[in-house]
């Protein structure tokens, strides 16, 4: 079994995944943080949203959110965060370590993406 082919209850635990990407990430790179964190708490609650909004009759609209959300963290936060743009702060410092924390963030997020796509072929 694929994830494109997954069963029903694999794009909310995907999200879940997605979510404890970004959540190891901040643990750490970022000092000081914590669950309640707003770093990662509010990423907690918009994933929870979108979660709740799959087990409703907006499940469609969920779905694409929530592949918008995967998305934008795997190109926002796995990928684009760690060019030395000049617009980005670079601290913590730009090592070997910190760049792995960002490809386990960015590939947590590929079950998300993936699931969500499989459930909208699916679903049309």
């Amino acid at each position: 079994m694929s994830l494109t082919t997954a069963p029903l209850p694999a794009v909310p635990l995907t999200a879940i995944i997605g979510w404890s990407g970004l959540f190891i990430h901040n643990l750490a790179e970022l000092p000081g943080q914590g669950l309640l964190s707003p770093e990662s708490f509010i990423p907690l609650l918009v994933t929870a949203l979108l979660v709740a909004g799959w087990f409703t009759p907006a499940r469609h609209a969920a779905t694409l959110a929530m592949l918008g959300w995967g998305l934008l963290h795997f190109f926002g936060g796995g990928l684009i965060s760690v060019l030395p743009l000049p617009f980005l702060p670079f601290l913590p410092e730009q090592t070997l370590s910190h760049y792995l924390f960002h490809a386990v963030y960015a590939l947590a997020q590929l079950p998300l993406v993936f699931s969500t796509v499989g459930w909208l072929r699916q679903s049309s």
